[in-house]
């Protein structure tokens, strides 16, 4: 036969199956309801995923937040305690300043050791010494120390600018900073580990 005339030729038709083997077929409602259940298991894997990927995210993003509010309130506390540091020593320099002060009411002899360690701390080779004190100061170490045998010749200059109780000792090349204020300050920061004068 020619090849016309065997497609021109009846062909066998098969009814389509309707069980839905092997996906063909008519969709029946068991399969219908495994392909809405397949779709539906599907999807919530995918929103699951996106989901998980958001929250991660909105976590990272806020623990950052979190991060920088700490960081933040940080930074006063830093700024408070150097003020109140700050504002202590200067307490203490006060506190210190009174005491000071009514222990040289109580005994103002003290002023002659000053001027003692004062002038022993300059260079042996120091001339024209003067010892510059407050008015009152000045008489005290005027009637109570005098250079000894054997001493330096140092002469009392009054000086109302000097704070009682302390004491500069001016040589030729030399000068010694004996002040209350100056000599205090040095304990402080001792004490505080601090080189602020």
């Amino acid at each position: 036969m020619s090849d016309e005339a065997q497609s021109s030729a009846p062909q066998k038709w098969d009814a389509p199956s309707i069980d839905g083997a092997a996906d063909q077929g008519f969709l029946t409602a068991s399969r219908l309801q495994d392909l809405q259940k397949q779709a539906y298991d599907e999807a919530w894997q995918s929103g699951h995923a996106d989901g998980m990927k958001a929250g991660a995210e909105e976590i990272r993003q806020r623990a950052e937040r979190f991060d920088e509010l700490l960081r933040a309130l940080a930074r006063p506390f830093d700024l408070l305690d150097e003020t109140v540091e700050k504002q202590l020593v200067e307490l203490s320099m006060t506190v210190v300043k009174q005491l000071f002060r009514r222990e040289l009411k109580i005994d103002p002899g003290h002023v002659v050791g000053v001027v003692r360690e004062a002038i022993q701390v300059l260079p042996g080779s120091s001339r024209d010494i003067r010892v510059h004190l407050h008015p009152d100061d000045a008489h005290l170490v005027d009637e109570l120390l005098s250079p000894a045998d054997g001493e330096r010749a140092w002469s009392i200059v009054e000086d109302p600018l000097i704070d009682r109780g302390g004491c500069n000792v001016i040589a030729e090349n030399s000068k010694v900073d004996a002040q209350s204020e100056t000599r205090l300050r040095e304990i402080i920061s001792k004490i505080t580990g601090d080189e602020r004068q």
